[in-house]
């Protein structure tokens, strides 16, 4: 079953390469969507894909990278678009 899900992760996620490792996450998985960056220092992430490798992905920026520190993680469910984009770093 296809999902799609929004992510904003707040914490000390910004210069320590949380965006390169939900790539690398994404890209393992398979999964389509991008991430970036935020004005108020948090990280968007929008995903879509089947739903036990969202599942996988999630799991892992949950953690970030070990540099990174995640104080807050919040979870949107979306509908998903059926789009196949890859992912990508914006």
């Amino acid at each position: 079953m296809r999902v799609a899900r929004r992510y904003v992760i707040a914490g000390r996620v910004q210069g320590v390469g949380f965006r390169y490792f939900t790539d690398e996450a994404a890209r393992r998985e398979g999964v389509d969507g991008w991430v970036r960056n935020m004005a108020d220092g948090s990280v968007e992430v929008m995903i879509e894909g089947d739903l036990e490798s969202i599942d996988r992905v999630e799991a892992a920026v949950r953690r970030g990278p070990s540099s990174a520190r995640v104080e807050r993680f919040d979870v949107e469910a979306r509908a998903p678009t059926g789009r196949t984009t890859g992912f990508s770093i914006r």
